[in-house]
């Protein structure tokens, strides 16, 4: 709000306050109070995200790759300590597969990958599989 100083007959001056051209048009564009104005409060609603679909990280048995691998690889791949993955290895040996690792579909995807492209380096047939859960 600009002020002037407006001088009268006594000693003193008061200011008075002054509309610029720029404020007389800001304040026509704000509603006024008085008459059936809309009163009602507005609300954003923050839309809800989903989680992601999570995939099961599976390895499945075969008759050549050796343990001692399969455990190096659950312990590379999938950051388990020895006891985690001779465990693991142990069930994919007993019961034919078993899961790994539950993961997002990119994570699940570069972990079967890179699995797959371990083992094949090394020549062993071992299998690495994803599926939704």
């Amino acid at each position: 709000m600009l002020y002037s100083v407006v001088m009268t007959n006594s000693d003193f001056a008061l200011p008075q306050p002054v509309a610029s051209a720029a404020m007389t048009a800001m304040m026509a564009d704000r509603p006024q109070d008085g008459g059936g104005g809309d009163t009602s409060i507005l609300t954003k609603t923050a839309p809800k995200t989903a989680r992601p679909p999570l995939y099961k990280v599976m390895l499945l048995n075969d008759d050549y790759t050796p343990m001692e691998f399969v455990v190096h690889v659950l312990e590379r791949f999938f950051g388990l300590n020895h006891a985690q993955a001779f465990d693991i290895m142990l069930t994919v040996h007993k019961k034919g597969l078993a899961v790994v690792g539950v993961f997002s579909v990119e994570i699940a995807e570069t972990k079967v990958a890179q699995v797959m492209d371990f083992a094949r380096r090394h020549q062993h047939p071992l299998q690495c599989t994803m599926e939704k859960e």
